[in-house]
């Protein structure tokens, strides 16, 4: 297995870009491996890291049609219902607690 080049922050040559820099061009990684990776250093903790593809190799995003949309809707609304109470919480209830908050939480008062 070979090692990757590594870069240092905003020192990475023109033709590579992270998924972020694709996306905004309009373009997905398309099953290309990691070309190199870019790091950028922090104080006290390891160096925050990105990889890089190519940008010559990468290919246009994927149009969202109607029945992709519908399902990424009904996923989206899925997260909004509290196990407990079945009801839509009104907002994506945490992974973290499982259900809503007044369930989670039935002692604390909660606003009407």
């Amino acid at each position: 297995m070979s090692t990757l080049p590594v870069y240092r922050w905003r020192l990475a040559p023109d033709g590579l870009a992270t998924r972020r820099q694709l996306r905004s061009l309009g373009l997905r990684p398309g099953g290309q491996d990691v070309v190199a990776q870019l790091e950028r250093p922090r104080r006290r903790r390891g160096p925050l890291v990105a990889y890089l593809y190519r940008i010559d190799r990468a290919r246009p995003v994927r149009p969202m049609t109607a029945r992709r949309a519908a399902a990424l809707a009904k996923a989206n609304a899925a997260r909004r219902w509290c196990s407990s109470c079945r009801r839509d919480a009104g907002y994506v209830i945490p992974a973290s607690l499982g259900m809503c908050t007044p369930c989670a939480y039935p002692d604390a008062p909660h606003p009407a």
